[in-house]
């Protein structure tokens, strides 16, 4: 076998494509804004770029104000087009740096296996052979390991899906340019091309004129199946088993399925009461279409290239009769039967097309002339396939039989699993009403947590039903009761895997899983027979999300184990149960250093807990796109998970323009998942070879401490400030955030104005937009100083933390990236907006203290004479876009100091709006991050 390398990062090598592509596409922005507005707007345009470059080259007050008055001075007109120019701008180098990620990946594919790019399957595989790993320990391993990718609604996509496949054309013109072979004539009408994407762009507008309803959000998340997951997750796959066929010759492998896309899209009602259980059944209704309209091009696509005849091979016996059956069962329209009878397999795939199109039609009363589950699809799919390879034919068995067989594995006949969530407290007053109508219990809410987890588990065992049919329930009651029936109904309609977890919002007892347990138990979805069997089809699984609820879940896990009503179900699971933790609200809570430690806590105790009761756990990560909410490359997100952690495998959220952003371009999708399948297999080696550092328990000594006193100095500002939650409101956009129509779902629960109910999501997405970026954080510099003391033996404890304990470098890592995306000198002018500027300055001037002091603290720990020294070409694209960036925040800031002095409801006051929102969806487009 030929040596190969793992290079490292290229770096810069190719960097000069990048800067070509990004000239290119700017220069026809410009030729757009002279044909627009003349050579004016333009003229204006670089102006203010230019002002705002040499000020962050070499900061003078008096060209700061300069660069102000002529911001100020700017008319309507030419305020507006000048935020959008800015705007597409960075529209235009988002799709210049995700092109060359593509680029980049092909270079290291062309070098014919002499180079093997980083983090990648043949990266992982490599390492693991020349480390002498067996291949029945990587049997082993592929048999254990999960991941599970789950598609939310969360309202962080700012960009509208028209804008957006407007950047796929644009990106797919670009990719064009590379080809060597074009002629001048072609580059000619690439470019002429591009520039019409380009103008339309300009006058497309970027603003959604209604709020998405719930099944809109659906279609959003199957676009993404249907333009890229159903294609690349096979070729994922593929790769993996090449890559072991290369360096496990030996062994015939064929991959199980540990690699699949979930979602939350139609299934999520927490908060947000248009997710009915009818929009629940459509969304599943829609999923199923979809599957079976791909399997249906598939398969017509299939009979371009199956035409062999039997005048010059023979097929197997198998084949024909199931011909023969689907002949007597299948009625074809006199048009769709194929003539030729010496081309067998167009006649079988005739057959199969007409029985995917049955398979979604509840008039075909003949089961056999119909798909009724995915297995008999599969059945038909391996006949080919070994009939195929009967006359030696498996080339194209390979190439495509085997890939529709991986994707009728990967995605049934229901496409996605769909996970249901609601709030506990919901569960509660359903559980409350319905017992107080049966006379079993008054005041169900006023029980102890040990007094209901006594009558939940009689419950469970008392095969009785608890609703009756002659009483009548409130509507909200109704709804709870008619989720779980439209489950039962699912599972029955759609196969058992559409629906099989059931997500608890603030859990905090015992009681709350219980109570879903019982509800389902009243609709079939928990059944138990006499001789103590369990049936359970629906598992209610905990999502964790406060400080406090961390700190609780070990116990509480301890509690449901030791119930044997629901102990006993977990088999039906694979022994598996399903937690989730929650990275957004438990920052919100205890800030970025306590959440990220808590979180590591709890991860460990629990699978201590699980352990001793000998239950396998998968953890759901509830992780957002930006730093505030757990945001981090997918592949770092597998990585930064203790190992012994991993067993049952992992689902991680992928939420907002994290979805754009990773998987509307194939190239970068397969790449994201690519890294993500590297990660999992390491991170699954690591578990089965971990060596635990002899110092890790004094680091974890150290690191609570530095957490307590985060924690301390994060809430003394946010909980404990009476002025600071007025600052947050006057000092950010958070007001007109909710204006953008970008998601279905309230911004605040309840509809309350208080602080606590306030979501995670525009708690980050207004700390981005106004450049402070606090959430990701603030109080870190306090923690490590409560540690640090000035000592120089606690500073190289410090060092030696960063250079051994994964933990602690990857959390030091995204501080700086906060650090580096932060701009305290922009931010103080929004704190000129506050009301009480007495108040406004003394929170601005604690808030600069400590990103000065977390600075400091970092540089000294890293050795690093800048921040993001360490990720350079992270650091320079924040420098490059930063010039770009500032004069949108600068407009925000005078756009919302004009909208907040209007009265309501003046003429001018929607006009601002709208400027504002677009001032926000391009500094999101300019920092890459909403909330």
């Amino acid at each position: 076998m030929t040596e190969v390398t793992i290079e490292p990062n290229q770096g810069n090598s190719s960097h000069h494509l990048l800067r070509r592509d990004v000239r290119f596409l700017t220069t026809i922005l410009g030729e757009v804004l002279i044909h627009q507005g003349g050579q004016e707007l333009l003229s204006l345009v670089e102006q203010i770029r230019e002002m705002s470059k040499t000020l962050r080259a070499s900061y003078e007050q008096a060209l700061f104000q300069d660069f102000k008055t002529v911001v100020r001075s700017l008319s309507p007109e030419d305020r507006h087009n000048v935020i959008r120019a800015f705007a597409i701008y960075f529209q235009l180098v988002n799709i210049a740096e995700q092109n060359h990620r593509i680029r980049r990946k092909r270079d290291y594919e062309r070098s014919a296996g002499e180079k093997i790019q980083r983090e990648s399957i043949e990266g992982i595989i490599a390492e693991l052979h020349k480390d002498n790993v067996p291949p029945s320990e990587l049997q082993d391993i592929l048999q254990t390991i999960s991941l599970e990718l789950v598609m939310t609604a969360h309202p962080t996509e700012a960009t509208r899906r028209v804008v957006l496949e407007i950047h796929q054309r644009i990106a797919s013109d670009v990719m064009k340019l590379d080809n060597p072979s074009l002629t001048n004539r072609e580059r000619e009408q690439l470019r002429e091309k591009l520039v019409s994407e380009v103008l339309t762009l300009w006058q497309t507008d970027e603003l959604r004129d209604r709020k998405p309803t719930v099944l809109d959000e659906v279609r959003n998340g199957l676009y993404y199946f249907d333009e890229t997951l159903f294609d690349v997750l096979p070729e994922v796959y593929q790769e993996l088993e090449r890559c072991l066929n290369k360096y496990y010759p030996d062994v015939d492998w064929h991959v199980p399925a540990f690699l699949r896309f979930g979602s939350w899209i139609g299934g999520d009602r927490d908060g947000n009461p248009s997710v009915t259980a009818q929009v629940t059944w459509e969304t599943l209704t829609m999923h199923r279409q979809l599957v079976l309209q791909k399997y249906e091009q598939q398969l017509v696509e299939l009979m371009n290239h199956l035409s062999f005849s039997t005048n010059i091979v023979k097929v197997t016996p198998e084949l024909l009769e199931s011909i023969e059956t689907d002949k007597e069962h299948v009625r074809l329209k006199t048009e769709d039967v194929w003539r030729n009878d010496n081309e067998p397999y167009r006649i079988k795939l005739k057959y199969m097309v007409e029985k995917i199109i049955n398979a979604q039609s509840h008039g075909t009363k003949n089961s056999q002339a119909k798909y009724t589950t995915p297995e008999q699809f599969l059945e038909d799919l391996w006949l080919i396939d070994r009939s195929l390879r009967s006359h030696y034919a498996g080339y194209t068995a390979d190439i495509y039989i085997r890939k529709l067989i991986r994707q009728v594995e990967l995605f049934g006949f229901h496409l996605a699993g769909l996970d249901v969530r609601q709030h506990s407290k919901e569960h509660e007053a359903a559980m409350g009403e319905i017992l107080a109508k049966m006379n079993i219990v008054d005041n169900y809410a006023a029980l102890s947590e040990q007094e209901k987890i006594k009558l939940l588990s009689d419950l469970l065992l008392d095969p009785r039903p608890l609703m009756s049919p002659y009483l009548e329930y409130s509507e909200s009651t109704l709804e709870v009761i008619n989720v779980y029936k439209t489950i039962k109904a699912a599972q029955a309609e759609f196969g058992r895997k559409c629906i099989t977890t059931y997500l608890i919002s603030m859990t905090q007892g015992a009681s709350d899983l219980l109570e879903v347990m019982v509800l389902g138990k009243e609709v079939g979805l928990y059944r138990r027979e006499s001789d103590g069997t369990v049936h359970c089809t629906l598992q209610p699984a905990p999502l964790f999300e406060t400080i406090d609820d961390l700190h609780a879940a070990p116990g509480i896990m301890e509690t449901v184990f030791n119930i044997p009503a629901y102990r006993n179900s977990i088999p039906d699971f694979n022994h598996i149960q399903e937690i989730m933790l929650g990275y957004s609200d438990s920052n919100k809570d205890g800030g970025v250093i306590t959440a990220n430690w808590e979180l590591r806590v709890a991860l460990k105790e629990i699978t201590k807990v699980a352990k001793r009761h000998q239950v396998k756990l998968k953890f759901f990560h509830g992780r957002g796109g930006a730093l505030g909410r757990g945001g981090m490359p997918l592949n770092r997100s597998i990585l930064a998970q203790p190992p012994e952690t991993i067993g049952g495998g992992i689902k991680i959220t992928e939420q907002g323009e994290v979805l754009s952003s990773r998987y509307a371009l194939k190239g970068i999708a397969y790449r994201s998942l690519e890294q993500a399948t590297s990660a999992l297999i390491a991170s699954a080696n690591l578990s089965k070879h971990q060596q635990v550092d002899s110092n890790e328990h004094d680091y974890e000594e150290i690191m609570k401490s530095i957490s307590e006193q985060a924690q301390t100095k994060y809430q003394d500002l946010i909980f404990r400030d009476p002025d600071f939650y007025t600052f947050f409101k006057e000092s950010t956009p958070l007001p007109e955030i909710g204006e953008l129509n970008i998601g279905s779902r309230p911004a605040k629960r309840k509809g309350s104005d208080r602080f606590e109910d306030l979501r995670a999501i525009p708690w980050v997405f207004g700390w981005t937009q106004s450049r402070y970026l606090l959430p990701a954080w603030y109080a870190a510099g306090s923690g490590l100083q409560t540690f640090y003391q000035g000592k120089p033996d606690n500073l190289e404890t410090l060092k030696q933390m960063y250079v051994s304990w994964s933990f602690f470098s990857s959390m030091i890592d995204n501080l700086q990236m906060a650090l580096g995306k932060a701009d305290l000198l922009i931010a103080k002018e929004y704190s000129q907006m506050s009301g009480n500027q007495d108040a406004a300055k003394r929170i601005f001037d604690q808030i600069n203290d400590e990103y000065e002091l977390t600075s400091q603290l970092i540089l000294q720990i890293t050795g690093q004479n800048e921040i993001l020294d360490n990720q350079q070409v992270i650091q320079e694209s924040i420098k490059l876009r930063n010039p770009y960036v500032d004069p949108l925040s600068y407009l925000q800031v005078q756009l919302l100091t004009e909208l907040r002095s209007q009265p309501d409801n003046s003429s001018e006051t929607t006009e601002l709006l709208r400027e504002v929102l677009l001032t926000i969806n391009g500094i999101a487009a300019g920092l890459r991050n909403t909330g």
